[in-house]
């Protein structure tokens, strides 16, 4: 029978009091699984007192184990234990000198715990078992974003450990109406999901809608939040990303603040948000500790680098070949001059410079350590240079690519600035074939397409669109950043009737 007809993987054995039936069905359950510990021990003081401890070698915490569970066993005088009626009680209570240890009854749970860093411990006459908390497994210690670096800020990241990363977050909000939902997905990984959400900002049945959402995944493995990420999305054929993913604890804590639900993966370093809208790529994390003329002169810069990113090798093409009376004499003639023994139309000359730095691009990211920014700067100087004096391009050609490049690195998210370097080989193409015309095209595709994007109900373009229904307020948070004095209000993620974040102290917005 097909496995999939089954949603989990059962054990199919059961529980024994004999402790030596039990081992057993540990040994075939475990067969060739070399990494697993099996241990039995007996009471020095009673030999019919005997427990099993099984966890797997590297991921626990082994002096954990031998100074709280394995040296109280054998150390402890037993002369008073053999009146007690349950000795698994006087164990669990009395003997165990940890705090995380809970009874199961239940041999998946058992297993699946045993597989997750815990240890199990089997007792001699129960048909019970003890799942004590020991993960000690290999972790990445909190260093600094890669991928969102500010100048000004905290310099900790997310990391691989979902319970590392969950205290980074409660860290920044200590408040008991901050819920964290776990969750499992994968058939096979069964790896852990965090559902993180402030239970008095988010909006009524979101956390609901996501957690059914994830339920509904079937599948081997979730071994990243970007696996998470595409099968949340309502529209996965989209370049646009639909989940906000960040590495920085703060921009976490900031979003739930605002109402909106982070999701932690265990083994991954980052965390996604949702719901989302487009200008939540264009801020960072550093904009809200600036001074606000100077962030929003910096997230201007952004808007003005993405239109460049998508727009510049497109608008180029199409001035060049279809309407250069738009230009000035002296620039058509200094473009026609730059041009001379170039062998390929601009179309092909533009292309083959945009997939050279592509290459370099990719090469960089690649390469380990200072080696890839050395390849990315010295490659691009080296390819632009070698190839204008071979006449297979123009120097106005190099200072496009070259200012498309720069612009779309002043986008701060990596996943946003992905659709921008694909589709602007879309618009390259509509200005081949149709001008300037073909650029509006092309550009009025593209909003039309980001029309059609909505994230849990929230347009993707908001506050550009729809506005009607948000409150004036929240534009105060848009291109332009107004003083943090000036936000008193929540942004539209916020469930109506809690958009109010600041108050003076008289009650005073």
């Amino acid at each position: 029978m097909d496995q999939w007809h089954n949603r989990e993987h059962k054990i199919t054995a059961s529980f024994s009091k004999d402790i030596k039936e039990m081992k057993k069905t540990l040994d075939i359950i475990l067969k060739d699984c070399d990494d697993v510990v099996k241990k039995e021990f007996t009471s020095a003081n009673d030999s019919s007192k005997k427990i099993i401890l099984c966890y797997i070698d590297g991921m626990v915490i082994r002096n954990m184990l031998e100074e709280s569970i394995i040296r109280p066993f054998l150390e402890e005088d037993n002369a008073d234990l053999t009146r007690k009626q349950d000795w698994l009680d006087t164990l669990f209570n009395e003997i165990i000198e940890t705090a995380d240890v809970k009874e199961s009854d239940d041999l998946d749970a058992l297993f699946e715990a045993i597989l997750g860093g815990d240890t199990a411990l089997f007792v001699d006459g129960y048909e019970k078992g003890l799942i004590i908390s020991s993960k000690g497994f290999p972790i990445r210690s909190v260093s600094e974003p890669k991928s969102e670096v500010v100048l000004r800020g905290s310099k900790d990241s997310f990391n691989e450990n979902l319970r590392t990363n969950t205290a980074l977050i409660r860290r920044r909000i200590k408040d008991t109406r901050l819920k964290v939902k776990q969750k499992k997905v994968g058939l096979r990984s069964r790896t852990n999901i965090a559902i993180i959400y402030m239970e008095d900002l988010v909006e009524p049945g979101l956390v609901e809608r996501i957690e059914s959402q994830i339920e509904d995944i079937v599948i081997d493995g979730i071994l990243d939040n970007g696996m998470l990420e595409h099968l949340l999305e309502k529209k996965p054929l989209s370049p646009f990303p639909q989940c906000q993913h960040t590495e920085r604890p703060d921009k976490t804590a900031s979003g739930l603040l605002e109402g909106r639900v982070a999701i932690v993966v265990d083994n991954s370093p980052s965390v996604l948000l949702l719901p989302v809208t487009i200008h939540c790529f264009f801020q960072a994390s550093d904009d809200y500790y600036n001074r606000f003329y100077v962030a929003s002169f910096e997230r201007f810069l952004r808007y003005v680098g993405a239109f460049l990113s998508i727009g510049l090798p497109g608008l180029y093409v199409a001035l060049f070949n279809f309407h250069t009376e738009v230009l000035p004499t002296s620039l058509v003639l200094s473009f026609a001059s730059a041009r001379l023994g170039v062998p390929f139309p601009v179309v092909i000359e533009l292309l083959l410079m945009e997939l050279a730095f592509e290459l370099l691009r990719e090469a960089g990211v690649r390469m380990p350590g200072q080696m890839g920014n050395t390849i990315g700067v010295v490659g691009g100087l080296i390819v632009g240079q070698t190839a204008v004096e071979a006449g297979l391009v123009s120097t106005i050609v190099v200072i496009v690519v070259s200012l498309t490049a720069i612009a779309s690195f002043s986008i701060p998210n990596e996943s946003f600035t992905s659709a921008f370097r694909l589709l602007k080989f879309v618009i390259i193409g509509t200005c081949a074939i149709w001008g300037i015309y073909g650029f509006f095209i092309g550009i009025l595709g593209v909003l039309i397409h980001l029309c059609s994007l909505n994230s849990y109900g929230i347009p993707y373009l908001m506050p550009s669109v729809s506005s009607g229904i948000m409150d004036s307020n929240t534009k105060k948070d848009y291109i332009m950043k107004w003083p943090i004095r000036s936000m008193v209000e929540r942004p539209i993620f916020t469930r109506r009737g809690a958009r109010t974040r600041m108050r003076n102290k008289g009650g005073k917005k």
